[in-house]
């Protein structure tokens, strides 16, 4: 046969093909989480190390061994490991060390409520890649290793946030677990709180999602012409509220989208954080999310509803230091762009960061042990820099009363 008679492919898709095509898809997803995130549990924490534990804390090693092996202390000792002194720590350990030892301000309880106002925090961004949901995770982690109590809400229907939560969004999640039920009935018994879970991670919960929450996008725009008084855009505000006496922050992911949800968080949060990758076509995405979100709030204004935000913080993300990037150059539109919103932290890339994201992890997610302490330190010090730079934001208002 020449090669002018082979067959061509058969390209043509009905959509009755599509319903047999995902179910295929779905499977073989399924196959895939198990085999990365088998045997269950499927997630643990990290364990610390009793140097990771002296950086948390600020204090040197030589005292956390005296204090872990005191006779009568309250604190946890952790374990003997190997030979010598050395101790490892579980993730609950390091969190109560952190808020007994180290000098970081923590927030009173008062009859188990805290007396301040938890803060919400977004992270919004329109381009695919961008590390958002990454930087959500690393962020309420990174928050939490300061002694905060943080919940993450998932406003994204691929649910890609409550997978780094350990959950599989289609196995261990239905409609009914995410805020989807809130948003149909704003008066459902337990509010908001009823639909939050713990996670892995200790002092960390979740509100999880799912690929319904896409229903939201029509039942919001419904009931606002329905009811002209409906205001969509405050049912999450609403909802969070009573959920601030409980935790320090609240973390809201969303779809890479202006959706009716996302418009919710951005109305919700109190402060917001842009992940950008210093590519030229992240940077032009960047600029289109302003000028839609700035029409979108031309709009509330003109209708008496305004906000302030605490900041707005732009990040940049998955940052190549090599010769031939292009980060220098972006990195200089975004100064010129954002000006003081642009962080001076800046998270590097990394082959830890892929391999985590592989398996559902984060870079927080490893222990020392787990790849080469370097190549860890490199990306997690940024980011251990950058959440303390959000919480010494909000511990001055809390110290200030507010």
């Amino acid at each position: 046969m020449k090669m002018s008679e082979l067959p061509g492919i058969e390209r043509h898709v009905k959509l009755s093909d599509l319903g047999e095509f995902a179910e295929r898809l779905s499977l073989m997803t399924n196959e895939l989480r198990e085999q990365i995130l088998a045997p269950r549990p499927r997630k643990n924490a990290p364990v610390f190390t009793i140097g990771e534990l002296s950086e948390l804390c600020g204090i040197d090693r030589q005292k956390i061994n005296y204090l872990a092996t005191k006779e009568g202390g309250d604190l946890p000792p952790g374990q003997a490991h190997g030979t010598g002194r050395a101790r490892i720590f579980s993730l609950q350990d390091v969190r109560i060390w952190v808020q007994q030892v180290s000098d970081i301000y923590q927030t009173p309880l008062v009859t188990g409520t805290r007396e301040h106002r938890g803060r919400a925090l977004i992270t919004a961004n329109f381009k695919g890649g961008s590390c958002k949901t990454t930087t959500s995770m690393c962020i309420a982690q990174g928050l939490s290793l300061r002694g905060r109590k943080v919940l993450v809400i998932d406003l994204d229907p691929q649910a890609s946030l409550s997978e780094l939560c350990g959950l599989y969004a289609e196995k261990d999640i239905t409609w009914e677990d995410t805020v989807l039920p809130f948003i149909y009935d704003p008066n459902i018994e337990g509010g908001l709180g009823s639909k939050v879970q713990t996670t892995y991670w200790d002092g960390l919960d979740v509100i999880p999602a799912h690929n319904y929450l896409h229903d939201a996008e029509f039942h919001l725009p419904t009931a606002q012409k329905t009811n002209p008084g409906f205001e969509f855009w405050s049912v999450l505000r609403k909802g969070i509220e009573p959920l601030r006496a409980q935790y320090d922050y609240i973390i809201l992911d969303t779809a890479p989208s202006l959706s009716y949800m996302t418009l919710n968080g951005l109305m919700a949060a109190d402060s917001m954080v842009m992940p950008l990758v210093p590519e030229s076509l992240d940077f032009i995405s960047s600029v289109s999310f302003w000028s839609l979100f700035a029409e979108v709030a031309n709009g509330f204004v003109e209708h008496e509803v305004d906000k302030t935000y605490d900041f707005i913080s732009v990040l940049l993300s998955k940052v190549d230091y090599g010769t031939t990037s292009s980060a220098p150059v972006v990195r200089s539109w975004a100064q010129r762009a954002y000006g003081d919103w642009l962080h001076t932290s800046e998270i590097p890339a990394s082959s830890v960061m892929s391999n985590g994201a592989l398996a559902f992890s984060t870079v927080f997610d490893l222990s020392r042990s787990d790849a080469v302490t370097k190549t860890l330190a490199r990306v997690k010090q940024p980011l251990m820099d950058y959440c303390k730079w959000i919480d010494d934001q909000y511990v001055a208002q809390w110290r200030a009363g507010q």
